[in-house]
C-alpha cells in the first residue's frame, strides 16, 4: 500500500490510523532487528497521536494527504522530547526542548512520527555502517549497504515500516539510498526545504527533503514539508493529476560524464528509461555537461571545510577526541581541519563560475535523465566498487553522479528504473532547474507508471542474502 492509498483508506473507513500505526509498529518489531533502520521507536506516542487524529477524521477535520499516515524522521532532526543522536556517540543523550521546522510541519499535516532512523555518523558518509549504532542493511540483501547518509530512511520505506520518512542529502545523501533500496527521494532546490532544527553537515550544501515508496507519495510529503498554500481539493488533485502528459517535455541526456564509468547494468536499464521517455512523447536530446569533474572536487573540498568548521572543535576537546568517532568520520574531520581557507574561497568563487555557465542548460531542456549511482549497493565492508577493471573508493564512487547537484543547488528525484541481475534495485534520477520540483513530480510520475515498478517488487521480508556474482 503506497501513502495516498492508506490515505484512501482512511477516509472510506477501511482502515484507522490506530490500526495503520499498529501494523507498522509490528512490522517495526518484526524486522528491526534484521534490518537496524531504527535507533529509537516511539510507540506509546505514536498510538496516542493515531487515535486523537482518529477522532479528528471522526468530527469532520481532515489536515491533508499525510492525515494519519506513519512516517519516521532521520536522527538529525530535532524532535521535542525524543532524543536526536545524529548517529553519533558525542549526542547520543541529547534530548531537544523543540521541533525542527520540518518535523513541526508534518506534525501540522496530521503525521504520525514512529521514531528517529539510523544514519552515517554525524550524516557524514555514504554507507549507514555506524559504529556506535550499528550497520544498517538493506532490505533487498542483508549483506550490502543501504546508501547513505539516510540509509536507515531509506530501509524503513523500503521495508514497509513506515509510508515515508525524511532525509537529508549533502553529497547524495538521500538519493543514493534511495537508488540502492528501491524507493524514490527528493533533494529540492537548495534553500527550498527548511533546515532550522537539523543538525547541519555542509552548510552551503544541505539539503533536507522526503523519501517515499512512489513519486506522488514523494509529491504530498514535499508538499506538506513546503506548506504549500493550496486549498486540500486543490492539492489532492495536483497529486493525483501528476504525469498525465509528457509530450511538450524536453528531456536532456548527458553525452559525457556520466556514462563514461558505469556497470553494464546501470546502462542498460538507463538506456531502456530513456526509450522508454521518447514513447511517451517527450523530446529526448543529447547535452554535454561540462565540469562535472570540477564540480566534484568542488564539493568535496567545500564540504571538508564546513564539516570541519562544525564538528572538528570535538577532535581534541577533553573527554572527546579519536574515541568519540568513527575512523572514517575522525579521518573526514582531521583533513578539512587541514583545508587553507584561501582554498575554501577559491571553490566557493568557482562554484559561481560554474554555476552560472551551467545554467544556460535550462535554455534547452526541462528537465535531465542520468544514473544515480554507477553499481547497485555495495556490500557492507567494501572498501571500493569495482567495474570492469576500474576500482573506485566506495565514497567517492557512489557519489560522483549525484554530488554536483548538490554543488550547483539544483533539485534532483531519485526513482527506481529496474533490477539487477542479483535482483538489486537500479536507480536513475531526473534534475531540474532552480524551483522546479513540479517538473519533475510530473515527468518522475509519468515514467513511473510507463515503467511499473512501483509495487511489482518491494522486499515484504529481509530476504536470505544471495551469492554475490558481480564479482
Amino acid at each position: 500500500m503506497t501513502l495516498l492509498e492508506a490515505g484512501r483508506a482512511l477516509r472510506n473507513g477501511s482502515i484507522s490510523c490506530d490500526e495503520l500505526t499498529r501494523d507498522a509498529l509490528e512490522r517495526i518489531a518484526r524486522l528491526n532487528a534484521s534490518l537496524n533502520a531504527f535507533i529509537t521507536v516511539t510507540r506509546e506516542a505514536a498510538r496516542a497521536r493515531a487515535q486523537a487524529l482518529d477522532q479528528e477524521l471522526a468530527n469532520g477535520i481532515d489536515r491533508g494527504p499525510l492525515h494519519g499516515i506513519p512516517i519516521a524522521h532521520k536522527d538529525c532532526f530535532s524532535t521535542k522530547g525524543v532524543r536526536t543522536t545524529g548517529g553519533s556517540k558525542i549526542l547520543a543523550d541529547r534530548v531537544p526542548d523543540h521541533d525542527a521546522e520540518i518535523v513541526a510541519q508534518l506534525d501540522r499535516a496530521g503525521a504520525v512520527m514512529l521514531g528517529k532512523t539510523n544514519l552515517h555518523e554525524l550524516c557524514y558518509g555514504i554507507t549507514s555502517n555506524n559504529p556506535h549504532f550499528g550497520a544498517v542493511h538493506n532490505p533487498w540483501d542483508l549483506e550490502r549497504i543501504p546508501g547513505g547518509s539516510s540509509g536507515g530512511s531509506a530501509a524503513a520505506v523500503a521495508a514497509e515500516m513506515v509510508f515515508a520518512a525524511s532525509g537529508t542529502d549533502t553529497g547524495g545523501s538521500i538519493r543514493v539510498p534511495a537508488a540502492f533500496c528501491g524507493v524514490v527521494g527528493l533533494k529540492p532546490t537548495y534553500g527550498r526545504l527548511s533546515r532550522r532544527g537539523v543538525l547541519p553537515l555542509g552548510l552551503t550544501l544541505d539539503h533536507v527533503g522526503p523519501i517515499a515508496r512512489t513519486v506522488r507519495d514523494v509529491a504530498a510529503c514535499y508538499r506538506a514539508m513546503a506548506a504549500a498554500q493550496l486549498p486540500l481539493p486543490a492539492l489532492r488533485a495536483a497529486v493525483a493529476g501528476l504525469g498525465v502528459n509528457m509530450k511538450s517535455l524536453r528531456v536532456g541526456v548527458p553525452a559525457n560524464f556520466f556514462f563514461d564509468t558505469l556497470a553494464p547494468e546501470i546502462t542498460s536499464s538507463i538506456r531502456h528509461t530513456v526509450q522508454t521517455m521518447a514513447a511517451l512523447g517527450a523530446r529526448v536530446m543529447e547535452v554535454q555537461l561540462p565540469d562535472m569533474d570540477a564540480l566534484n572536487s568542488i564539493g568535496r573540498l567545500i564540504l571538508s571545510a564546513e564539516a570541519s568548521s562544525i564538528w572538528g572543535r570535538y577532535l581534541d576537546r577533553p573527554g572527546f577526541g579519536k574515541d568519540a568517532f568513527g575512523e572514517d568520520v575522525f579521518a573526514a574531520l582531521e583533513r578539512g581541519c587541514l583545508i587553507p581557507a584561501t582554498e575554501y574561497l577559491h571553490a566557493q568563487r568557482q562554484r559561481r563560475v560554474l554555476s552560472k555557465r551551467l545554467a544556460k542548460l535550462w535554455t534547452q531542456i526541462d528537465c535531465l535523465l542520468c544514473p544515480v549511482t554507477p553499481t547497485t549497493a555495495p556490500r557492507i565492508g567494501d572498501a571500493v566498487i569495482r567495474i570492469g577493471g576500474v576500482e573506485e573508493d566506495v565514497r567517492a564512487g557512489s557519489t560522483r553522479l549525484v554530488r554536483p547537484f548538490n554543488v550547483l543547488g539544483w533539485p534532483a528525484l531519485a526513482i527506481p528504473c529496474g533490477f539487477s541481475d542479483a535482483g538489486l534495485p537500479i536507480g536513475l534520477q531526473l534534475v531540474a532547474a532552480p524551483n522546479q520540483e513540479e517538473t519533475l513530480f510530473r515527468a518522475g510520475a509519468a515514467l513511473e507508471d510507463a515503467l511499473g515498478l512501483s509495487e511489482s517488487k518491494i522486499p515484504r521480508t529481509p530476504p536470505r542474502s544471495k551469492p554475490d556474482t558481480s564479482r
